[in-house]
């Protein structure tokens, strides 16, 4: 029986589906490697495209074909992404995304999806971020990485290895999530009532406030480093910020987080990174764009 054209409607049916099976797994990886919801989904709209155009007859493998594209593609746009995050205002943090039930990030184990994990991917090259985000998140075989990466497989194990040595040496011990909350809980009682010495109590010594807002009013353009300096500036805003306020409890990157909404609109997504001696990082997403990307996020997957 002869094999349908890649034109022919049914054959677009076919390429359609086998497209929605793996679009949450291609999601993930483009998602991993570029930090951002709305670079994922623009990604896998030219990966589609691209499927469209594709003769599928002479594809054996459609999932390993797709996620070659998608990750080529990843690869290209995150080594512009960086000389065009040069122009950002203030600090720039990844989109966060809703994997609550992981319907969107798609992966088989939780690796690389929290915020502070995706920070520390930023330190990684394109190619070594690819590497470790196809290995460790979705465990593909080091002979199929080295294939998608034009790689030889022993140069693709050596990749993996360095970039997790790198990262397991910035990173510390997590919480439960149980504790993870119970710390949002505290600092969320102590943020709003503006009692510095409680806040101090719940940071590490090192602790760093990070908020991305990309310029806009009320932001902060820099860092907040200290325990002493994050307790007083987060008590300083309390008086106009949390009045009249709306509080959802959310899951993002795989942690609890809060939404923080006034009359219907979100003026920010807070999360933290906490290990056991206290909260190390607070993150204040603000960006209104990425704000909506969070909300995109948290309906059901579309297909693209």
């Amino acid at each position: 029986m002869r094999a349908e054209q890649p034109g022919t409607d049914s054959g677009l049916d076919q390429a359609a589906a086998a497209f929605l099976e793996v679009r949450p797994r291609l999601f993930g990886i483009a998602y991993r490697m570029l930090g951002s919801v709305t670079e994922a989904e623009d990604i896998l709209q030219e990966v589609w495209l691209r499927w469209q155009k594709t003769d599928r007859t002479a594809v054996i493998d459609p999932p390993a074909f797709l996620a070659r594209i998608t990750t080529h593609l990843a690869i290209n746009l995150a080594q512009s992404a960086r000389a065009r995050r040069e122009t950002y205002v203030g600090p720039w943090l990844p989109e966060p995304v809703d994997t609550s039930a992981d319907p969107a990030v798609g992966a088989e184990r939780g690796e690389a999806v929290e915020v502070a994990v995706l920070l520390l991917l930023e330190k990684l090259n394109p190619t070594e971020r690819a590497a470790y985000v196809l290995r460790e998140a979705f465990d593909y075989p080091y002979g199929e990485i080295a294939d998608i990466l034009r790689l030889s497989a022993v140069n693709t194990r050596q990749i993996v290895s360095r970039a997790r040595k790198r990262l397991s040496a910035e990173r510390r011990e997590p919480v439960d999530t149980a504790e993870h909350r119970r710390l949002l809980e505290v600092f969320l009682a102590a943020a709003r009532a503006g009692d510095v010495a409680a806040l101090e109590d719940l940071f590490a010594a090192d602790v760093v406030s990070y908020t991305d807002g990309n310029g806009i009013r009320g932001a902060s353009k820099f860092p907040v480093v200290g325990h002493t300096r994050v307790a007083r500036f987060i008590a300083a805003f309390a008086p106009r910020f949390w009045p009249g306020t709306h509080l959802e409890w959310v899951e993002t990157n795989g942690n609890p987080g809060v939404l923080i909404s006034r009359g219907g609109t979100d003026l920010a997504l807070l999360s933290l990174d906490a290990r056991p001696d206290g909260i190390h990082t607070l993150l204040w997403m603000m960006n209104p764009v990425k704000l909506e990307a969070f909300a995109r996020s948290r309906s059901p997957a579309k297909p693209t």
